[in-house]
């Protein structure tokens, strides 16, 4: 596993006035841990953003603060709604000893024959699997092995991946990963498109006429009463 390093600074400053370290492009955090004190601290924009990319949040990364040095995996990044920027990170302090439970992102690789021969399309189902392990055993993502994807359903599933021994896989077993999918062309759009109309058009046709309902009794004769004879 890829050693990743990060280096952090205490942080006083809480509240609104957080904001002001992000315009010197500082992100404020926080560390936190089974049986620890929480930590609030800052971290360079720019280092974070490069270490984030690298190790995800299954990668362990060696954050250090002034003179200590803590294992930690980054846990939660809080972006703004609009600008998709980062306003907090949350990392997590872990026991090197002990089993830690998170999500490992999974990477398709190889292609599918399905796919070239444009028998069917790829439907991704699982992006993540939850896997345990010890901090240093966690895989920072899984391979799942498309190339064999040749018909229509073909499926790959969790219980299909290869795993690393020491890692146990919480996800179901069962659960697809990949499918293949029937492939409907444009033309095949259309056509389903047009047989619908038509079936509503005839089962419109074949329903009877309304029928005003009836009235409880018959209906009054009027006279005209015959022109009088001219005088």
């Amino acid at each position: 596993m890829k050693k990743h390093v990060l280096s952090a600074q205490k942080r006083s400053i809480v509240g609104r006035k957080v904001k002001n370290l992000r315009a010197k492009g500082e992100i404020p955090g926080t560390v936190y841990g089974k049986d620890i004190k929480s930590i609030s601290i800052t971290v360079a924009k720019d280092a974070f953003i490069k270490v984030y990319a690298e190790a995800g949040e299954t990668g362990l990364v060696e954050l250090t603060i002034g003179s200590n040095t803590k294992p930690v995996l980054i846990h939660t990044v809080q972006k703004g709604a609009v600008k998709g920027e980062i306003l907090h990170v949350e990392f997590y302090q872990v026991n090197l000893k002990q089993k830690v439970k998170t999500n490992v992102p999974l990477e398709f690789t190889g292609e599918a024959p399905a796919v070239l021969q444009k028998v069917g399309v790829l439907l991704t189902l699982l992006d993540e699997v939850e896997v345990e392990a010890l901090p240093t055993d966690l895989p920072e993502k899984l391979s799942v092995d498309v190339s064999k994807l040749d018909k229509v359903d073909a499926e790959v599933k969790v219980g299909d991946l290869s795993i690393p021994k020491e890692v146990t896989v919480l996800t179901n077993a069962d659960q697809a990963v990949v499918r293949v999918g029937a492939l409907i062309s444009k033309e095949a759009e259309t056509q389903a498109a047009v047989e619908a109309a038509e079936a509503v058009a005839k089962a419109a046709a074949a329903a009877p006429a309304a029928v005003p309902p009836e009235s409880g009794g018959t209906a009054p004769v009027v006279e005209t009463p015959a022109p009088s004879p001219t005088e």
